[in-house]
């Protein structure tokens, strides 16, 4: 059946499109603008030249990166803690998610309700290096993993979905002889999958993108920096650069060309930095979002 449209839809149809693109737009020019500028020629880059389309087309920024032994390791950091931190994150909050919603479990609102508590109250970051240095979690890979395995958010949205699921397929299963940690691994476990997904996103964006712990935590140790605190030492050396060139005359063809090679650098590692968690996104949007709806109806 043909629907008709009014003029007023029609307006309002292409009212909405236009801003919809003009806003997709602006969200995709600083990675397209990011990307012309690593691939092109690095003087006219230094100049500015590069706004729109890419000049004197190469990929040797990506080559030498990629040759770079310090960024191989921070890159490598920054993948295993990734991949090791969201799995036990996720994890740990679909389990105690789980656990919390069992009324028989003992002094479930005095945990329940003290971890909610946590969420408003922190003691600040100088405690919080302290307690790190106190564990011996200074310049050790731990620091990465541990503090970030019990979210209490992430426990809350998934103890909120768990609600919704009916309960009498726990009740089934726990007549046969179920455990509890058998209906948790065969049941709840398969039928939470659209928040735990949501949950692996947020978690390893958290990680990819994580640069405090890296700068407070790991001050004695280069073999541990992440590929975002190797970005800022990039970015610092740029500035650096920058600052000496303004204010002398005198500078060597070699720290001129040092100081052009240093923003390509910085461009290049950027752009490594952020296109692989833009690329996990695609695939788990319909867990993503299916997980959020679903997830905060009770809360």
């Amino acid at each position: 059946m043909v629907q008709k449209h009014t003029v007023n839809d029609v307006i309002f149809n292409i009212l909405n499109y236009t801003f919809f693109i003009l806003f997709t737009l602006i969200c995709v020019f600083p990675f397209y603008y990011l990307f012309i500028n690593t691939i092109s020629e690095n003087s006219m880059v230094s100049k500015g030249l590069i706004n729109f389309f890419p000049k004197g087309i190469h990929f040797q920024n990506y080559v030498r990166i990629f040759k770079n032994h310090d960024l191989l390791v921070s890159l490598g950091v920054t993948v295993s803690r990734t991949l090791i931190g969201t799995c036990v994150s996720t994890a740990a909050s679909g389990f105690v998610g789980y656990l919390v919603t069992k009324q028989e479990m003992w002094h479930r609102k005095l945990f329940y309700r003290y971890m909610i508590v946590t969420m408003y109250f922190g003691a600040g970051l100088i405690p919080w290096f302290t307690t790190m240095q106190m564990l011996g979690l200074t310049n050790n890979y731990l620091a990465y993993i541990i503090p970030g395995i019990v979210n209490v958010f992430n426990i809350i949205m998934v103890k909120t979905y768990i609600e919704s699921i009916p309960a009498e397929l726990e009740e089934s299963a726990s007549i046969d002889g179920a455990s509890y940690w058998t209906i948790f691994i065969k049941i709840i476990w398969p039928l939470s999958k659209p928040i735990l997904a949501t949950i692996a996103i947020w978690a390893a964006v958290g990680h990819w993108n994580s640069f405090q712990d890296s700068l407070i935590l790991m001050q004695g140790n280069a073999s541990l920096y992440t590929l975002q605190h190797r970005l800022y030492i990039y970015l610092t050396q740029s500035s650096n650069l920058g600052a000496t060139m303004g204010s002398s005359s005198n500078l060597s063809e070699s720290q001129i060309q040092n100081m052009l090679d240093e923003k390509t650098r910085q461009y290049t590692v950027a752009m490594v930095t952020a296109i692989p968690i833009l690329l996990v996104y695609p695939f788990m949007q319909r867990y993503f979002e299916k997980g959020i709806m679903l997830g905060a109806v009770k809360g």
